[in-house]
């Protein structure tokens, strides 16, 4: 019992240990422009470390594709999908047996949000990741999001 409680650990130790892999190959800066009243544009930009790239947000089948979830918030309502402005790169890859789309060195995903009020408050959330280069991925990361808005 105890040399299985031991194993347990140990794989769920190196687990954390894979996932924090991921978002190191990954630095992630957030910020908030106002367009116009109550309405602001929310960046999200990905800068991606060594040969690795990440996946756009409709990867194709087989890797995990870039995953927004935002936390409710009854003073923020975003305005539309999430965008990707970047140089996206369509390319076989073997491991998935067919093209995939991903973005090398840097991706900026933006969504435009309005604000109910005039008040300060945030949006929240996570982003779900997987990075790969010519010869692994690395498992998928979550990372969490908060960006302040209004005011």
């Amino acid at each position: 019992m105890i040399k299985n409680i031991a194993l347990f650990g140990l794989a769920l130790l190196m687990g954390t240990l894979a996932m924090a892999q991921s978002s190191k190959q990954v630095n992630w800066v957030y910020s908030a422009k106002k367009i116009a009243d109550k309405t602001y544009e929310v960046h999200m930009t990905a800068t991606v470390g060594g040969n690795y790239h990440i996946y756009a947000q409709n990867a194709g089948d087989g890797p995990i594709s870039t995953t927004f979830k935002f936390a409710k918030n009854p003073l923020v309502v975003p305005n539309g999908k999430v965008k990707e402005v970047g140089k996206v790169v369509k390319k076989f890859e073997s491991a998935w047996g067919h093209d995939v789309l991903y973005y090398e060195k840097t991706v900026d995903f933006v969504v435009t949000v309005k604000v109910k009020s005039n008040v300060k408050t945030s949006l929240a959330g996570t982003v779900e990741f997987m990075v790969c280069n010519d010869h692994e991925c690395l498992p998928p990361a979550d990372v969490d999001i908060k960006v302040n808005i209004g005011g």
